[in-house]
């Protein structure tokens, strides 16, 4: 047994970590139809809006807990978003997590989800509004298959700098992306991690630390060329051939009429004897130094930025997207600073719905399977039996066309 120090100890470190960890937003649309009353549609002018509506799909693992809302007119913008009480995630961790099942097998259209500051409208929603984070998957044909992390820094939006890839099947998957207050990230999909690093090396927030030094130049007398032409080789006589010849084999035709043909002339063949371009012999060059390498100072406009993770006033979380073809589902927004709460949520939610979502999806491509070939057949029997019927109709009228000559 435990000892009654270390057993109050384990607890007092317990209840110290879930007084410490926050969430800050939830969203599970559980709760019917009053999702509605505080999620807000975008009216912005200029835009042909589609509308999102509450459902678990066509195919589901439990039929609570995989409701969403779904994306359900084609070729339509979608803006939606609700706020929350604002906080500051200074010197603390940020996760945002939300689930994405594109059911319709999306060809082209959005995925993501975006952070906004208090300044936000919610009915003037629309693409160019500001926001501080844009997160999520991102298909449009085979070329893009990606998960977009965008920060916004002074003003300017800047796309993560190495490729992640989304999924890109029918079936729900939880993104999650997570921001360190030592300027650190991590994305996981599905509770796994994809990828991670440092915002400084993989966004362009800050100039380079070093740059190109303006006043320096390669020598004039510096050789890079790490071979050379041999001055003493030359080029041999019967070298240059004409790369096509008259086809030795080739025979005039009999009936070829130089009067209305002109003059015949032999088909042209490649030249067996064809050396190509004549190049002399390369050697190592005596005077090589090697690439010259510019050298490097520190750049002036270079500041180090401590703050990059840092978000003074988070207060909104929408989506704001374009679909060619409708029917992905969103649900389980998160937004915490607790790593370990993010993937419970994510357990809780995604975790307990995904075998049982994949087993009736297959369920249902069998049956559809099954009926499609049992069409199959019957058209065929049914095609069969006008052969017959045609068959029978030409053999009475055979007997018939016999008996009127007799």
């Amino acid at each position: 047994m435990l000892n009654t120090a270390l057993f109050k100890c384990i607890i007092f470190q317990i209840a110290v970590s879930l007084v410490a960890s926050e969430i800050y937003f939830k969203e599970e649309f559980s709760d019917g139809d009053n999702w509605e009353k505080r999620w807000i549609p975008s009216e912005h002018s200029g835009k042909e809006w589609g509308n999102f509506v509450l459902t678990h799909g066509k195919f589901f693992g439990d039929p609570d807990i995989s409701k969403g809302i779904q994306t359900s007119q084609d070729a339509r913008f979608y803006g939606l978003s609700t706020k929350f009480k604002p906080f500051n995630n200074k010197n603390k961790a940020v996760i945002f997590q939300f689930t994405v099942k594109h059911e319709q097998s999306i060809d082209c259209g959005g995925g993501y989800m975006k952070i906004f500051d208090c300044s936000l409208d919610p009915k003037d929603l629309h693409g160019e509004t500001p926001y501080l984070i844009m997160f999520g998957p991102d298909i449009c044909g085979p070329g893009t298959k990606k998960v977009h992390v965008i920060f916004n820094y002074k003003g300017k939006n800047l796309l993560i700098n190495k490729d992640i890839r989304c999924k890109d099947d029918v079936y729900t998957h939880v993104y999650t992306l997570i921001i360190n207050p030592d300027n650190t990230y991590v994305v996981k999909i599905d509770n796994e991690k994809v990828e991670s690093g440092e915002l400084e090396k993989d966004w362009d927030f800050l100039p380079p630390k070093k740059i190109k030094d303006p006043e320096a130049k390669k020598p004039d007398d510096w050789d890079d060329n790490s071979k050379i032409d041999d001055p003493n080789d030359t080029k041999p006589e019967d070298w240059d051939q004409p790369e096509y010849i008259p086809d030795p084999d080739a025979v005039k035709p009999e009936d070829w009429d130089d009067d209305m043909d002109g003059e015949w002339e032999p088909p042209q063949i490649t030249n067996p004897a064809y050396k190509g371009e004549w190049k002399p012999r390369l050697l190592d060059n005596p005077n090589y130094k090697g690439p010259w390498i510019h050298p490097e100072i520190d750049n002036p406009e270079y500041s180090a930025d401590a703050t990059l993770y840092h978000y003074e006033e988070v207060c909104a979380v929408g989506f704001d997207l374009w679909q060619v073809k409708s029917g992905t589902i969103f649900d389980n927004v998160l937004i915490t600073d607790d790593e370990a709460a993010a993937e419970k949520h994510a357990r809780d939610t995604w975790g307990v719905i995904k075998e049982a979502e994949k087993k009736m999806k297959e369920k249902q491509d069998e049956e559809e399977h099954k009926a499609a070939q049992s069409k199959s057949e019957d058209d065929e029997e049914d095609d069969n039996e006008l052969e017959d019927a045609d068959a029978s109709d030409a053999e009475e009228s055979t007997e018939a066309d016999t008996h009127d000559e007799l």
